[in-house]
């Protein structure tokens, strides 16, 4: 009897291995959905759609962007792990949805590692620390002095846990307080800077440089560990206030149980589409690097992207929400 049941136990798995290696091979058969957790406008959403553009020429499916920002992207990460593993839903990843908020929520909705299947790292960026060109310091060493001499009475925004996390590090180095204000996304902390509503916030490149070189914003310090090509006379903050660092990563995860064929073949065509000079070149536009890893090194660096998050938001001094 024992034997008859474990030889039907292994036939209905053959046949589910069959299945599932049939489904990849025709797959997609209909469009697939990226789930961005941010605001369009932001540098994941811009990031998803250049590579859901490289995605669709590769296997003919559109692949669709859905932002669901909301929560430092909690909102559609979590829609995310609570979908399908069939290949058609993933989501356009950061350190902030993977790692940070880890720390930053007693409550999390989801678990970065179990509720996932890695699928690449496409790009590393880092931030500049914005404000008004009016604004009274126009050095880091100046903002610390000014912001120490207004103790607690300058307000912070932050649209992800990168500038979150900066923003407490900053503090903590500067030895001064501030009223740190929440956002939906990066462009809307960006957006109250710019009519005054808040004096201060970091935010990507992509979202920075035009500001910058408009005149609207200046950049005071970038959270990279040396200056950037990108903007080299915006000096880095650990030239103030060494060993600081924030470097922000970008990527694609999957439902936990999404099949092993499906997340190769998504992982080779995106890293393919990076590959194309057209793309890195965009990204550089963007003020991200082509950083591809496969799924299994994207799973170890989530591990190690978490423990390195939890750290720092505990010695930055934040409390989870």
């Amino acid at each position: 009897m024992a034997r008859a049941i474990l030889a039907k136990l292994a036939c209905a798995a053959a046949l589910v291995a069959l299945a599932a290696a049939a489904a990849a091979q025709n797959y997609p058969a209909r469009p697939v959905k990226i789930v961005v957790p941010y605001p369009p406008g932001s540098l994941p959403d811009q990031i998803a759609r250049v590579v859901s553009t490289k995605l669709h020429e590769r296997f003919g499916q559109p692949f669709l962007v859905d932002n669901r920002s909301g929560a430092l992207g909690t909102v559609g990460t979590t829609e995310v792990a609570r979908s399908a593993p069939d290949g058609y839903t993933f989501l356009l990843t950061t350190n902030t949805t993977q790692a940070a908020n880890v720390a930053l929520f007693k409550d999390l909705q989801y678990d970065p590692v179990k509720d996932f299947a890695p699928v690449v790292v496409i790009a590393k960026t880092s931030m500049i620390l914005l404000v008004k060109p009016d604004f009274p310091a126009q050095t880091l060493k100046g903002f610390i002095a000014y912001a120490r001499s207004k103790n607690g009475q300058l307000s912070a925004g932050y649209g992800s846990a990168g500038a979150q996390v900066s923003i407490a590090k900053l503090k903590a180095g500067g030895k001064f307080e501030t009223l740190d204000v929440p956002y939906k996304g990066v462009p809307l902390a960006v957006t109250d800077v710019l009519s005054g509503q808040v004096n201060f916030t970091f935010a990507d490149f992509a979202v920075s440089l035009a500001q910058i070189r408009g005149g609207k914003l200046k950049g005071i310090a970038v959270t990279s560990a040396q200056r950037t090509p990108l903007a080299p006379e915006i000096p880095a903050i650990a030239e103030e206030l060494p060993g600081f660092e924030t470097v922000l990563w970008y990527g694609l995860v999957a439902p936990a149980g999404t099949p092993r064929t499906i997340v190769n073949q998504v992982y080779e065509a995106t890293v393919a589409g990076i590959a194309d000079p057209q793309v890195t070149s965009r990204f550089a536009g963007f003020g991200v690097d082509v950083a591809p890893m496969n799924p299994d090194e994207m799973g170890a660096y989530i591990k190690s992207e978490i423990a390195k998050w939890s750290k720092e938001a505990k010695q930055s001094g934040i409390q989870p929400q």
